[in-house]
């Protein structure tokens, strides 16, 4: 078995990489602040999902997180100390990261054993099945923070769940059990804490078996049928409210509830 560790802000922090058996696994690690990765983090996953390619051997990528988390998403904490342009381009490649992921030429699985979250969401609907155990759950609370919710990530939830649902997780920033997930299909596989791992292992080496040309062939025709769904968005849709995102993220930060006091019109 091949290791790579990237350490990352503190020792707790990295992004641990590993190749066996024509799988390649990355483990995001950062308990203390429940997997949410920071801005380096993003652009340090993104380059190690690249690195998978470069092993022939690895057929199959699992993505999971340390402990009885799955990833926060990105780190709240760290808007708090910069600009709103900043803020912007951090999602921007955040995005260029998870798009890089689902746009990966062989088969991705997420291994989800605690809260998926936000762009931790994102981050496994851009994987192409999901597995989880029982202590899965899965929400994009972005409601309390202002931040905006981009076509792309949009695209990934409707694609899945529909319109209503996409709108119902937004408007309420509630969070789905793992046997809600399952049912609407935003897990594909669910098994015990205890057999998750093993689990998902024995999945990732079934699909491994079948045939690389099939599996290129179906996962690319079926993203271009998610790319011919017309778009009736902008791609410049920002990912931050100019009002409400400080606000949510100061409100975060000092544990409180926000105050939003903007008027849409």
């Amino acid at each position: 078995m091949k290791v790579l560790s990237t350490k990352l802000l503190k020792e707790e922090a990295k992004i641990v990489y590993q190749e066996t058996a024509g799988l390649a696994i990355i483990t995001i690690r950062r308990p203390q602040a429940k997997n949410a990765l920071t801005a380096k983090m993003w652009d340090e996953l993104r380059l190690i999902a690249l690195r998978v390619l470069e092993n022939p051997k690895n057929k199959v990528l699992l993505i999971r997180g340390y402990g009885e988390q799955f990833t926060a998403g990105s780190d709240i904490k760290e808007f708090n100390f910069i600009s709103l342009d900043e803020a912007e381009k951090a999602f921007v490649h955040m995005e260029k990261t998870i798009s890089t992921i689902e746009r990966l030429p062989i088969p991705t699985i997420a291994v989800i054993n605690g809260p998926a979250m936000g762009a931790g969401l994102e981050l496994a609907l851009a994987c192409d099945l999901r597995i989880g155990s029982e202590k899965a759950k899965l929400g994009i609370p972005v409601g309390k923070l202002g931040i905006t919710l981009n076509n792309k990530f949009a695209q990934r939830l409707v694609s899945l769940i529909g319109p209503s649902m996409t709108k119902d997780l937004v408007y309420t920033g509630r969070m789905l059990k793992s046997d809600d997930a399952y049912r609407l299909g935003m897990l594909n596989y669910q098994t015990p804490e205890k057999d998750l791992d093993r689990y998902a292992i024995r999945v990732g080496k079934l699909v491994a078996s079948m045939s690389p040309a099939s599996l290129l062939a179906v996962k690319t025709s079926v993203q271009e049928c998610v790319d011919s769904v017309p778009q009736l968005w902008k791609d410049s849709t920002p990912f931050v409210d100019k009002e409400d995102f400080p606000e949510g993220v100061r409100s975060f930060v000092e544990k409180r509830p926000p105050n939003f006091t903007r008027q849409l019109k």
